[in-house]
């Protein structure tokens, strides 16, 4: 469907990703839609796609695609499919490439090891600050149409993949450009001890990489308005555990608010909601996304402290309601709980929730391991609002 489609013809669209659309644009909905469930259970997937076993490895992107029909998913921002390739029930699979943050036993960057906060440093002088300077020179003389072209040409394509039924969002490579901290490169020792150290190092990070992610996000901004793509992107980047944030909201405050809101202005002035996605405790941050124009959040781990409850009741920075794709939990409900406890969690979820804006699914990647009847009873759940809505 191309963006004139979209924009023009939204009755084309089947059911489900009209009410996606809707429930997006912040319009009142008597359903509640649901966003993509990616579980990452290879057999209970074929079970509910109705393929036989064994189907997912040899046809990941059939079963996938199936599974998300049968479960009614309404919209598809990352798409996931070959994700359940690599966990098996107790853990990563046995190819599954280790990176810095997932068990690598040595971290080889360029060439060179990283095996210590010195090391950390050098490689940002010397290989790291370059490499983005020169990037921001190449975007600067480059063809910005072009580059707004390649976008939309890869979401219409998605969006082809996926058929009338999923509305594809905006996500990914093409959007998602803000500051990020580097544990994943450098593994979470060498970097936090870092940036701790080297405070004035890190700033200088953060100032580059939103120098880039500005240029680069008013291309996301424009291909978004150009193809009337949904004004939504959700924002993946951790930054807390079950503690709280990783490195203190003061120093955050101090070296990297200023530059992630810089990074984030162009969507904000194309009228892009931006969703900030939840893991750990960052209730700490909560607010203070808000203030730099983060319009709603999606996730929530309940037992490490995240108040949903009263996010939801939280307003943006210019009054309106928070966007929220509130998810039953993954580390708790789900692998541990019963089916009970998982509808009793989706009620609360509805319960709660803000006025218009309101997306169910889970509030992550559910892994192998979780129990089928909770799986089935969180499909019915997902199935009951979405055609009952609030007063179901």
């Amino acid at each position: 469907m191309s963006g004139d489609d979209r924009a023009a013809a939204p009755a084309a669209w089947a059911e489900t990703a009209a009410l996606a659309a809707r429930t997006l644009a912040m319009e009142p909905t008597r359903g509640i839609p649901s966003w993509i469930a990616n579980v990452m259970d290879m057999g209970y997937q074929e079970r509910v796609a109705e393929y036989a076993p064994g189907s997912y490895r040899e046809d990941p992107d059939g079963v996938h695609l199936a599974f998300l029909r049968k479960t009614g998913a309404c919209f598809v921002d990352q798409y996931l499919a070959t994700n359940p390739l690599t966990m098996e029930v107790h853990g990563y699979g046995a190819d599954t490439v280790r990176t810095a943050a997932t068990g690598a036993e040595e971290i080889v960057l360029d060439g060179r090891v990283i095996a210590s906060e010195e090391d950390v440093i050098a490689h940002l002088e010397e290989v790291v600050f370059p490499g983005i300077e020169a990037a921001i020179a190449a975007e600067c003389t480059g063809d910005e149409a072009t580059v707004v072209a390649g976008i939309l040409a890869q979401e219409r394509a998605a969006q082809a993949m996926l058929g009338p039924s999923l509305l594809k969002v905006p996500y990914g490579e093409g959007f998602n450009h803000f500051p990020y901290l580097r544990y994943t490169q450098y593994g979470y020792v060498n970097y936090l001890t870092a940036f701790v150290m080297y405070p004035e190092v890190m700033a200088r990070d953060f100032a580059l990489q939103a120098d880039l992610a500005a240029l680069r996000n008013r291309a996301g901004a424009r291909a978004i308005v150009e193809g009337g793509l949904p004004r939504v992107i959700r924002l993946d980047h951790d930054m807390a555990d079950s503690r709280g944030t990783l490195v203190s909201v003061r120093m955050l405050e101090e070296l990297w608010f200023p530059h992630f809101a810089r990074a984030i202005q162009p969507y904000l002035d194309a009228g892009v909601r931006l969703i900030w996605h939840c893991d750990g405790n960052l209730m700490e941050m909560v607010p203070r996304l808000i203030a730099c124009g983060v319009g709603g959040f999606q996730g929530f781990q309940y037992e490490d402290g995240m108040d949903y409850e009263r996010i939801c009741r939280m307003t943006t920075r210019d009054g309106g309601p928070l966007m929220i794709w509130g998810g039953v939990s993954v580390t708790r409900t789900l692998p541990f709980g019963t089916p009970e406890d998982v509808r009793r969690e989706i009620a609360w979820l509805v319960e709660h929730a803000p006025p218009v804006g309101f997306v169910l699914g889970a509030s992550s990647s559910v892994t192998p391991g979780a129990p089928w009847a909770n799986l089935d009873a969180f499909v019915e759940g997902l199935a009951y609002y979405r055609e009952h809505g609030r007063g179901g």
